[in-house]
């Protein structure tokens, strides 16, 4: 069985958005907020979970989440606006700000 894995926003305290990939958005996130996460987010908090979504394998979760990191703030607030936690809607999204 494939493990699936999931693209994830979250919310700083100073507005940022920090992007991520994991196969357990719950855990990944408890571990962010406990401090034992990604280095960018300790002392950040409190963090808000802001988006996620299932998008695949490993291999399509880290060439989207490549995908979001190049997106600039306003594209990543639209982003969380306008796809929900779609997975095609996110697809269509980064499609579409491609070009």
């Amino acid at each position: 069985m494939k493990t699936a894995w999931s693209l994830y926003l979250v919310r700083c305290s100073d507005g940022s958005l920090y992007t991520g990939v994991t196969t357990d958005v719950e855990r990944r996130f408890s571990e962010h907020c406990q401090g034992t996460g990604a280095k960018y987010l300790r002392g950040r908090g409190p963090l808000t979970l802001e988006f996620h979504c299932s998008v695949g394998n490993r291999s399509d979760a880290l060439r989207l989440e490549h995908h979001v990191k190049r997106l600039d703030k306003k594209q990543k607030e639209a982003l969380i606006r306008e796809t929900g936690s779609n997975s095609e809607r996110l697809r269509l999204f980064l499609a579409a700000c491609s070009g």
